[in-house]
């Protein structure tokens, strides 16, 4: 099948081109040519503004499309104006985050989107404005495409992620020593390795499977705490040690933003999610230890960046925990 992959080099979209490529099928990656690339030759890289000229897709016909990168709705219809009908069976790639409360372990038919609200079109895409955008990308994508897949994932994990996130729980564990974890404890987690994301679209591809799917795991949901003790377990130096520290202490020092994938100071019922419609479609999880391993050989041995947690930091913290 010859897929267009629109915004395929960076990782998600790198994983899903790579999964696609290593089924058999013929890639394209249409992006603004910025981000370097590991994918090979044989992969069709045509060079497009989502915010202006998609010239380049004039003429084209795909058998599937997969948008990585609609943060807007305004993003979906210049996509679907520049491919008409010829963008095949449409893969749109959306995130939990565009739910309004979901209730706990909530199907895909139970779940609420964000309502529309225009006023936020044109506003900056940030914390407040990611999840309402978000769904109203999507509701455009099944508006404005005819064969559409919906992928909700929940955090996204493993090597290549710009986000530094998982990485930055792989990396702490590696030094060792006394590790800050934020509580509370019962708060829930749940994440998808790209590569077991990717894998689940190129299946949605091939089988011109429609529909929306929670793309996430472990169901039910793991603990937040659990899920970076397991990182120690794996692929920390002996003695290394987790002491979680009270969420409050966290956000009232102003370090919430130093602690990558940590729902905040309460539960959070959108990372507990039930995945069983897309497990029984065929996503298939990897565990945890594989991703971690993934960071380590993609991480190598680069310097701490500066936007993770600092080690005067982590300390004081460490000392809140323990008076």
């Amino acid at each position: 099948m010859d897929i267009l992959i629109v915004g395929g080099t960076s990782f998600v979209g790198r994983a899903i081109s790579w999964s696609a490529l290593n089924a058999g099928h013929r890639v394209t990656v249409l992006n603004r040519g910025q981000t370097p690339s590991d994918l090979p030759d044989t992969v069709e890289r045509l060079i497009g503004d989502r915010g202006g000229d998609l010239s380049t897709l004039h003429g084209r016909a795909f058998d599937a499309t997969v948008d990585c990168i609609a943060y807007r709705p305004d993003d979906v219809d210049r996509l679907a104006d520049a491919l008409g009908e010829r963008g095949g069976h449409q893969v749109h790639i959306s995130s939990v985050s565009a739910y309004d409360r979901p209730p706990a372990e909530a199907t895909e038919e139970a779940v609420s989107l964000f309502a529309d609200d225009p006023a936020l079109y044109d506003q900056p895409v940030n914390a407040t404005t990611y999840g309402p955008l978000k769904a109203m990308s999507e509701r455009r994508a099944l508006a404005r495409f005819e064969h559409v897949a919906v992928v909700r994932p929940t955090y996204v994990i493993g090597a290549y992620d710009a986000t530094l996130r998982f990485p930055y729980w792989v990396e702490r564990a590696r030094r060792g020593g006394t590790v800050a974890v934020p509580g509370p404890s019962q708060s829930g987690l749940q994440y998808i390795d790209a590569r077991d994301l990717a894998d689940f679209v190129t299946l949605l591809i091939a089988s011109a499977t429609t529909g929306a799917f929670h793309v996430a795991g472990p169901h039910p949901s793991t603990r937040y705490v659990e899920t970076i003790q397991r990182i120690i377990d794996h692929v920390a130096p002996l003695g290394t040690e987790l002491v979680e520290v009270d969420g409050s202490h966290v956000a009232n020092a102003g370090l919430a933003g130093r602690f990558p994938l940590w729902p905040g100071p309460n539960t959070n019922d959108a990372f507990n999610v039930d995945s069983q419609l897309a497990i029984a479609t065929g996503l298939r999880l990897r565990p945890i230890e594989a991703s971690v391993d993934d960071v380590v050989a993609w991480w190598g041995d680069r310097p701490w960046p500066d936007r993770w947690l600092k080690a005067d930091d982590e300390r004081g913290l460490l000392d809140a925990a323990r008076r």
